[in-house]
């Protein structure tokens, strides 16, 4: 990745693979897109072998027939043209809500990846015309449904494709709802006329189940770093003991991300007056809740199937997935890569990991609500209980959201319908998958900013004892925008402001700038 004249990122794709951090650049932050010379040149060297199999007289699946259960109608020559065209037209058939504008330039970028490989048989300026209009800005509008996972996601991909053909509509940089060709004329972009195979090779990809994968890794590598501090700030606010994250337990169970969880809270808690103060008064304390002391082992846990899930995106990263595909030695081969399980299983697995986090979370945060359990602190954390209500009803959201997140973590996978008069009798839905897991993520967020929001009060009510160096950092970044302990107050904006505080990265920039990064 480099910037652009203007100083904006910018991304060359070539034939290799991209990078997460290529993705994210794209989709969230607006980079500018080209094409090496490299994949120029092999993208030209297989739209050459398609032009000399459309004179052939044998019938070529995708270049001289039609699709799926049509695949053994001959199409003749001069409707290949419109065969191409209608293939779009009638597969942008999606239904429902927009679907957001950095999903969508994810779906364009790793198609284009795909194009760029050489192995699809497009012609040049058809993968130029994908560069052109991420460069300008422009985002096809595409729908919540519509996508099976098989053959790929072909009605979100249909809806892009429809843009560069100039039909459809789109938004603008500005975010502006145009009608594609005028929004390309304004561009300086000419609408392309598909040539055979062309059609089918825009549609037919996992490129929307993996770009929402890759955005969905990048979040919860920063989330899961921040369960380790919300956990840490409960131990702390809850006076447990720090004892059960010592390394040489954990070395018993060497589990990666079990070790890198214990190490964050051993280290978030190392200078914590408010625990060795308490661990010599309340030494009758002979173990801490399983939320509290098992939280290395879920967050660990919930790290190595972020690495398993990183570990298929990154293959599929480096994939070609088009059907048929031009071999690298000119054969066109009908397959089956463009079928989503590789992806579609890791974006359940993921649902169900970040399920279980958030509950864990949610069953920290309840433990300072009740006096029986948080160990001599108001009840619900009210400054005056039974006139104030403290934050009875904060744990109430947090709830209603874990008891959705259990819902999403049923696994969209284990599902199938079948399609195209029983050819394609077998689905992945992965779309479907990475939707719902967006909405996991969300969910996480927001559970993970109530629990700190409530560790935080509870922290701040066992004064004068301090809290440790990184937690006081977190507490002191939320207090410059949130109030502290005291009489009941409007609660949503102080909830909202702390998420706000999660997913934008602050509160666990204010931790690594004390301690050091996390792992």
């Amino acid at each position: 990745m480099t910037n652009d004249k203007a100083g904006r990122p910018h991304v060359e794709v070539g034939i290799g693979a991209l990078s997460f951090e290529d993705v994210i650049n794209v989709c969230r932050h607006d980079a500018t897109v080209s094409l090496s010379e490299e994949s120029l040149q092999e993208i030209e060297k297989s739209a050459q072998r398609i032009r000399d199999l459309a004179h052939d007289e044998t019938p070529v699946y995708g270049v001289s027939t039609g699709f799926g259960a049509l695949a053994s109608k001959h199409i003749p020559l001069e409707q290949r043209t419109a065969l191409q065209r209608g293939l779009i037209r009638s597969h942008a058939a999606g239904s429902g809500p927009e679907i957001e504008r950095e999903v969508i330039r994810g779906v364009m970028l790793l198609r284009l990846s795909t194009m760029a490989t050489g192995r699809t048989g497009v012609r040049p300026e058809v993968a130029k015309a994908y560069a052109a209009m991420l460069s300008a800005g422009i985002t096809p509008v595409v729908f919540e449904y519509g996508s099976l996972g098989c053959s790929g996601d072909l009605a979100p991909l249909a809806h892009c494709a429809l843009a560069i053909i100039g039909e459809g509509q789109v938004r603008d940089s500005e975010g502006n709802l145009q009608d594609a060709a005028d929004a390309l004329t304004e561009a300086g972009l000419t609408p392309v006329e598909l040539a055979e195979k062309e059609g089918l090779a825009l549609i037919n990809g996992t490129d929307g189940m993996l770009s929402m994968l890759v955005m969905a890794i990048t979040d919860l590598d920063r989330l899961v770093r921040l369960a380790d501090v919300a956990a840490a700030m409960s131990v702390e606010g809850l006076v447990g003991t720090d004892r059960v994250f010592a390394a040489d337990l954990h070395e018993l169970r060497p589990h990666p991300g079990q070790i890198a969880a214990a190490r964050n809270i051993r280290t978030i808690l190392e200078d914590s007056e408010i625990i060795r103060h308490h661990q010599g008064e309340h030494s009758t304390y002979v173990q801490d809740a399983y939320s509290l002391r098992c939280s290395p082992q879920v967050a660990g846990a919930v790290r190595d199937t972020i690495e398993h899930a990183r570990s298929v995106a990154l293959r599929e990263l480096a994939s070609a997935i088009d059907n048929p595909v031009v071999t690298k030695d000119g054969r066109v081969e009908s397959n089956g890569n463009f079928h989503g399980a590789p992806v579609a299983y890791v974006l359940d697995f993921l649902a169900i990991a970040v399920a279980d986090a958030a509950s864990i979370s949610e069953r920290r945060t309840d433990r300072f609500l009740d006096p029986a359990r948080n160990r001599c602190l108001n009840a619900f954390l009210a400054d005056d209980p039974g006139v104030d209500s403290g934050h009875m009803i904060a744990q109430y959201t947090q709830a209603a959201i874990v008891s959705e997140l259990k819902r999403l973590a049923n696994p969209a996978s284990v599902d199938s319908i079948p399609s195209s008069a029983m050819q394609e009798d077998h689905v992945s839905m992965g779309w479907s998958a990475a939707r719902k897991l967006r909405k996991s993520v969300d969910g996480f967020t927001r559970v993970l900013a109530i629990e700190i929001l409530t560790a935080a009060r509870g922290i701040d009510m066992r004064a004068p004892q301090k809290p440790a160096a990184a937690t006081g950092a977190v507490i002191s970044k939320l207090r410059e925008t949130v109030e502290g302990p005291g009489t009941d107050r409007y609660l949503a904006p102080e909830i909202n402001e702390t998420v706000r505080l999660v997913a934008n990265g602050e509160l666990l920039d204010a931790v690594e700038q004390t301690i050091g990064s996390l792992q």
